[in-house]
């Protein structure tokens, strides 16, 4: 139970917050509102949450076109995006592909996987195939992508090896695996800052679970917020 006292220094220190937001003017709160990812309601990102993903500037500070170039994603590329979200990353890989590709827009939670055909649907294209994974194998075919990308997701995968082991067998000899996180301790429009939070995974901790499974680090790549090792056999 809460005590009538404890309620009243509740709102007092409620009340406090909403002064300071206030009082801090228009770019302080657009500035808090790009910097403070949704919070999680259990491991994996919750389905309606998806809207907050899709900041305006998302692409001036993720830099899509540096990870696609990176990946080595061109027109006819067969490619998967690995937790799509809502699908901002597999509209634009399907772009890139063009109509002689494919996208595999893979994730374990099927509301996800119902955004992406919506989202789909409404641009027109033809070249995306939704596909219902598990938290260990994504369920793609064998020896058919050029690329494979993580944006965001790394955190939420439990067994990593495992689930790196399984990817990498979907990659053709050449093919690579790209993972995009947020840097710990720098900041940006990500999740919290906290380390003790699991939220950012150091690159280091990256590497070690690809030698793990296999696989070598091919090249680096720094973003403003976040870094992209580029994964191969």
């Amino acid at each position: 139970m809460i005590g009538t006292a404890d309620l009243k220094v509740r709102y007092v220190i409620v009340a406090i917050g909403i002064v300071a937001i206030v009082e801090a003017g228009p770019q302080a709160r657009l500035a808090s509102a790009q910097t403070v990812a949704p919070q999680r309601t259990g491991h994996l990102f919750p389905p309606e949450n998806l809207g907050l993903l899709e900041s305006p500037d998302r692409a001036a500070w993720q830099k899509p076109d540096q990870i696609m170039d990176a990946l080595g994603i061109a027109d006819g590329s067969k490619v998967a995006d690995i937790g799509p979200g809502a699908g901002w990353f597999t509209i634009l890989l399907a772009r890139r592909v063009g109509p002689n590709g494919v996208v595999y827009a893979e994730d374990i939670q099927r509301p996800m996987l119902e955004a992406i055909r919506r989202r789909v649907s409404r641009e027109g294209l033809r070249n995306v195939q939704p596909v219902l994974g598990t938290e260990t194998d994504p369920n793609l075919p064998t020896r058919v992508l050029d690329a494979a990308l993580m944006v965001d997701v790394y955190p939420e995968i439990d067994d990593r090896v495992t689930f790196l082991r399984n990817l990498a067998r979907a990659l053709k000899p050449n093919g690579r695996i790209g993972i995009v996180n947020y840097k710990p301790g720098q900041g940006g429009p990500g999740p919290s800052t906290d380390k003790n939070e699991g939220v950012r995974v150091d690159s280091a901790a990256v590497e070690a679970d690809a030698r793990a499974a296999g696989l070598r680090v091919l090249a680096r790549e720094n973003l403003p917020f976040q870094y992209l090792l580029v994964l191969g056999k």
